[in-house]
This record gives structure tokens, sequence and C-alpha cells, in this order.
């Protein structure tokens, strides 16, 4: 399965904070499962980190791509057609990085491991 991790799943995974499912944990774990965390989702950690909203261990720059390495998960590049894709999304959350992540799952055909609740809105395949 290709799944799409959603800013804080990858977060809660790489923290191991309890709030990641079992059901997430265990799909993350699965060797068998292609993990991809969207440049969106860089974007986001990078810009909340700058900001003083998200401490994190060390910077984001060396933090994202080590454990992306270490867990084995796939970037997923921002297109046009991703970009694009939001405008098409009616405006059920208001949170750009999480409407960019949503356009990119329905663009990709990918479920999106989140535990946003806002996000069951779309129709987009959604696992936690």
């Amino acid at each position: 399965m290709t799944l799409l991790l959603d800013t804080h799943a990858f977060l809660w995974w790489i923290t191991n904070d309890p709030r990641l499912s079992s059901n997430a944990q265990a799909l993350i774990r699965d060797k068998n499962n292609a993990l991809y965390l969207s440049a969106a989702s860089a974007w986001e950690i990078a810009v909340k980190h700058s900001i003083g909203k998200l401490p994190l261990p060390q910077p984001p720059e060396s933090l994202i791509p080590q454990h992306m390495q270490l867990n084995r998960i796939l970037p997923l590049p921002i297109s046009v057609e991703h970009a694009l894709g939001v405008a098409a999304l009616p405006r059920h959350h208001t949170d750009p990085f999480d409407r960019l992540l949503v356009a990119q799952a329905l663009s990709e055909k990918i479920p999106l491991l989140s535990a946003d609740m806002h996000l069951r809105a779309y129709p987009v395949q959604m696992l936690w």
C-alpha cells in the first residue's frame, strides 16, 4: 500500500508520540508499504519551527532528511497539478498545508494517514 503521511503523523512517528494510533504505527512499520512525505509537510515544519511554534530536537533541515532515510520515507514533490488541485477543493478546511496534502492525495490516488477529522469532509481515502 502507498501512503501519504500527514505532517503530524510524521512528527508523532519520529518522536514516539502516544497520539499516533496503533493502526498508524503498524502501517508505518510495515515494510510492504510505500511511505511518502510531502514537500508541503517539510515546508510546514520549517515554517512552524522558524516562528517558534514547533520545538524540535535539531533543525528541520537535518531532522527531516535523517528521519526520512531512517524510516524509508520517500519525498513527494509539489507539482503544478497538486497546487492547482487546491482550487477545486471546497473550503471545509482553511489550513493551506492540509488542503495541499488533500489535493496531493487525490491527485496521486493514495490514502492520507491522518488523525485530522476535518479532512474527512473531502473525498480522500483516510487511514488512522
